[in-house]
């Protein structure tokens, strides 16, 4: 557990991924919020791995036979979905090209509209103007960020190269419109304001790779970032977007001899029914094989297995652990541990989860379960445009 005047984040749960974890996306869908998808850089999963979920396809579409799918956005990152807003699919592959995909939601088809190349190397990241779906944005390994009218293809609408290094995430802000944020290998976080393009609104060093960028579900200025050999960090950009001031960081978390490639905000918050008390089991970790640059649509189905619950409430120096010492933590849940105080419940949660993330990373198979609690003087709930300060752990 670490603290500080900006507040408390604690590891909540500790889980071994068993291959390299590169990816974690919380699923926004009402129902569904407690459902968590964690990808690894492997291709193929181990053939003895056990699952008590397997993932069925129920659309399929190859877009190309000799590269890699690098990312995918889905059109509707707002919390409020457009009447007749066609459901779009924008993808980024390893030869520099972006595919644009329209979904039939009666069929859940996928359709291929456009592809075009974006970039000279690698397409690190695609992603949509959530205000304005006809614009994409994507970033490549040639350190460049282009807006792309896929109305009218050809030429960017816009290119800038103030990253230094190759452009690695990128999301749309769902809640502010025009408000854009970028993260690069130079290890910077871009804020832009999307009208201007010429400068960012403000620049932050976060000292590491950036390879996933959050916007929190609910609090319009937290900003959450998976920096690689630097951990991950909380930003603050109210400052930043209303008066043109520096970027806040809140929370800076370092985690020793790891990766941190994945980070996600949960939304259980928006749940509506209580249910039980939960945990990460490691034998609900799926991972997805390919053989090339493909696109699926899937859906959850349970499978007969044998199930082991292998993550518990972590105390001490959050991810201060040794390789060794996460093996011996990653104990099974007891029922004592599951009803107590200590565990996770859903139950309250429109309270009690607006700081709940996860992370994961790549050298020690870790996905992680986070709280963050905000400081008392100053709580999200209660002020969500309040500026906590700074801390580092």
């Amino acid at each position: 557990m670490a603290g500080s005047r900006a507040g408390t984040l604690r590891a909540l749960q500790a889980v071994d991924t068993e291959l390299t974890a590169d990816s974690v996306e919380w699923c926004p869908v009402e129902g569904c919020q407690h459902l968590l998808a964690c990808g690894t850089y492997q291709l193929r999963a181990p053939k003895d791995q056990k699952n008590s979920y397997t993932l069925q396809p129920i659309a399929s579409l190859t877009l190309n036979e000799s590269c890699l799918s690098l990312s995918l956005d889905w059109s509707t990152g707002k919390s409020v979905r457009a009447r007749a807003q066609p459901l779009k699919i924008i993808s980024s592959d390893s030869k520099g090209q972006l595919h644009l995909l329209m979904v039939n939601e009666g069929t859940a088809e996928l359709q291929l509209v456009a592809s075009w190349p974006a970039h000279h190397f690698e397409a690190w990241i695609a992603a949509f103007n959530y205000w304005q779906t006809e614009l994409v944005y994507s970033g490549g390994d040639d350190c460049l960020l282009r807006a792309w009218d896929t109305r009218m293809l050809g030429t960017p609408v816009f290119t800038s190269k103030r990253h230094s290094m190759g452009v690695c995430s990128i999301q749309s802000s769902p809640h502010q419109e025009h408000i854009l944020a970028t993260g690069s290998y130079d290890e910077h976080v871009l804020l832009w304001d999307t009208r201007n393009i010429r400068q960012p609104l403000a620049d932050v060093p976060v000292q590491g790779g950036v390879w996933r960028l959050r916007w929190h579900p609910v609090h319009h200025h937290l900003l959450l970032a998976a920096c690689m050999h630097n951990g991950f960090k909380i930003l603050n950009c109210q400052k930043a977007i209303e008066e043109k001031q520096d970027i806040t960081v809140l929370i800076s978390h370092n985690m020793p001899n790891s990766l941190v490639y994945g980070a996600d905000w949960s939304w259980l918050f928006h749940s509506t029914k209580p249910t039980s008390t939960w945990s990460f089991d490691q034998s609900d970790l799926g991972v997805k094989a390919a053989d090339h640059c493909s696109l699926k649509v899937a859906k959850e189905q349970p499978a007969h297995s044998h199930q082991r619950t292998v993550g518990h409430q972590v105390e001490g120096p959050a991810g201060a652990h040794s390789r060794a010492e996460l093996k011996a933590s990653l104990l099974p849940l007891t029922e004592d541990m599951k009803n107590s105080s200590q565990g996770f419940s859903s139950h309250g949660l429109s309270h009690f989860d607006n700081g709940l993330l996860a992370t994961c990373s790549f050298y020690d198979h870790v996905l992680h379960l986070w709280k963050w609690e905000a400081n008392q003087a100053c709580t999200l709930s209660s002020d969500p445009g309040c500026d906590l300060g700074s801390a580092d752990h």
